[in-house]
């Protein structure tokens, strides 16, 4: 009786799954997963592109959902809307401003500087605290001051 009862509630809620993971509060940060991503400029294939971007791992902010489609913003503030699927929830972030950004050994400006690091260099985020978040480009790893990076921080 009680496996009756219970196997079509797995069910159930099995089915609920997919639907509950796209409820997420909006605005958040993501990633390009695609090596090729067309920025349209309406949520359907049938609008115009309007940017490709071919930078797998670029970090962009979702700020609208629609039926498998994503408006995002980038780093440089433009937006447009993608394929939900070719978007990861890995965390990235972008170096931003000025000059070269350190990359240091700890989450101190007293740590060993280990690269330096050019404005634009994309790499994977990783935990943030007191203004220094974990950084990995490629094989280097270090920390980098959490206001030179892009896709830090709530969204």
């Amino acid at each position: 009786m009680f496996a009756r009862l219970f196997i079509p509630f797995l069910l159930l809620a099995g089915l609920a799954a997919p639907a509950g993971a796209q409820d997420r509060d909006l605005p958040y940060w993501a990633t390009i997963r695609a090596s090729v991503l067309n920025l349209r400029v309406g949520p359907s294939a049938d609008y115009m592109i309007d940017w490709v971007y071919r930078r797998p791992g670029l970090p962009v902010k979702v700020v609208r959902l629609m039926e498998g489609w994503r408006l995002i913003e980038d780093p440089d503030g433009a937006r447009g809307w993608v394929v939900a699927r070719l978007l990861s929830p890995d965390r990235g972030a972008i170096v931003i401003g000025e000059g070269l950004a350190a990359m240091r050994a700890g989450a101190s400006a007293d740590a060993a500087l280990k690269w330096r690091v050019e404005p634009g260099v994309v790499g994977v985020l990783g935990d943030c605290d007191d203004g220094w978040c974990e950084f990995a480009v490629e094989n280097r790893r270090g920390y980098v001051l959490e206001s030179r990076l892009w896709g830090v921080g709530e969204p």
